[in-house]
This record gives structure tokens, C-alpha cells and sequence, in this order.
């Protein structure tokens, strides 16, 4: 897996982040990505769930990511982010990556915030997210996150206890911020990461 060697916390006084790769891998996008939270003056941690296999569409990532198996690689999500744990850790993904990120954040009463592009996951009824922080990018429609779904999810994490905002982007496809797929639409994908960026700079600090 792709994490730092160093397990000292970030200078910056900025949180650490914790990136997960959409169904496609740990993709270019990915790591330019994790550049522009660096800029900003991130620590940024990019695991590498699929053993270094990508995909040229989400088909074909599903393929990989079925191969692999949900606990496995649930495993590998909590073995990357483990170490950085006790900082707060940002978590963040992109599509699967979100829905792992949910899954994470939810279970880290020390998690300073939640970033979901393009990507969310089902909670269980007793979840409990108090006061966290939660952002949401997503299209409008995407066949993948449909309207009845993020209704339920939005009302369900309010009842957890989340701070939730979502950003909707009429007309673009699922996964808007990679240059390189057909879903890219890059006037939307500059807009979610300038509001992303935001969101990160005024995370308050947690318990």
C-alpha cells in the first residue's frame, strides 16, 4: 500500500487526510488528488486497496473490486488508516473510496471530518456521527447515488448526529473530477475541490 513512512504528525497544523481510490484503483486522478490537499497544506495518506490493479471504467473496476471481497478490503482500509488514527483523521474517497471512507469515519469517534466525492454507503440504524462533519460532491443524476437514495442517506446521517452538506453538479457524469474517464466534466470538478478545500480549512478541531 501506498502510506508514509512516518507515523509523526503533520506540521502544518492542517488535518491529516486518509484518500481512498474509486472501484477504479488508485488511478493519476488519485494522486492529483492528494496533490492539491498537499498544496493546501495536507498530510495525505493514498492506500492502495487494489494491489496496484486499475480500471478503465467502473464495470471493469466492480470486476476487481469483487474479486478482492468487501472484507478484504475493508481490512486493508483499516490497516492503512490505523497508524494516523489517533491524529483525527480527515477521511476522504472517491466513490467506493467515499462508501469505505463512511465506513471508517463512522466507526473513529476521534474522526475530524468526512469528504465523499461521487460516493456514499448505506449506514446501520444505530449509527451515531455527533456533530461530524460531513461534505458530499456528487452528479445530478447519477445512476449510481439516485435522488431516493441520497434522500435517505442525508436524513439518516442528520439523524446520526452529522453536520452533512451536499454539493449536486447538473450534468455531469459519476465521476466528474477524473480528466481522463468520459464522466469528466471539468467546470464541475473544479468547483467541488475549490468547495472541498474550504470545507477542510475550517474543520474544527474534535474532542
Amino acid at each position: 500500500m501506498s502510506v508514509p513512512a512516518s507515523t509523526e504528525p503533520a506540521s502544518s497544523g492542517y488535518p491529516t487526510i486518509v484518500l481512498f481510490h474509486s472501484v477504479c484503483g488508485l488511478r493519476p486522478a488519485v494522486h492529483a488528488g492528494a496533490d492539491r490537499l498537499r498544496a493546501a497544506g495536507h498530510e495525505v495518506i493514498v492506500p492502495d486497496l487494489f494491489g496496484g490493479r486499475t480500471a478503465d471504467s467502473v464495470p471493469d473496476g466492480i470486476v476487481i473490486k469483487d474479486e478482492i471481497g468487501k472484507d478484504e478490503l475493508l481490512r486493508r482500509a483499516v490497516a492503512a488508516a490505523a497508524p494516523y488514527s489517533d491524529r483525527g483523521l480527515v477521511y476522504a474517497g472517491f466513490s467506493f473510496g467515499g462508501a469505505v471512507a463512511q465506513n471508517l469515519a463512522l466507526a473513529d469517534d476521534k474522526a475530524r471530518g468526512l469528504l465523499l466525492l461521487h460516493g456514499t454507503s448505506d449506514l446501520p440504524e444505530d449509527a451515531s456521527a455527533e456533530d461530524l462533519p460531513v461534505q458530499l460532491h456528487v452528479a445530478d443524476p447519477d445512476p449510481y447515488e439516485p435522488h431516493d437514495w441520497l434522500n435517505a442517506w442525508y436524513l439518516r446521517m442528520r439523524r446520526a448526529g452529522a453536520d452533512v452538506e451536499v454539493f449536486r453538479y447538473a450534468g455531469a457524469g459519476h465521476l466528474f473530477t477524473d480528466p481522463e474517464l468520459p464522466d469528466h466534466d471539468a467546470e464541475a470538478a473544479e468547483r467541488a475541490w475549490k468547495v472541498a478545500l474550504g470545507f477542510l480549512a475550517d474543520l474544527p478541531e474534535r474532542g
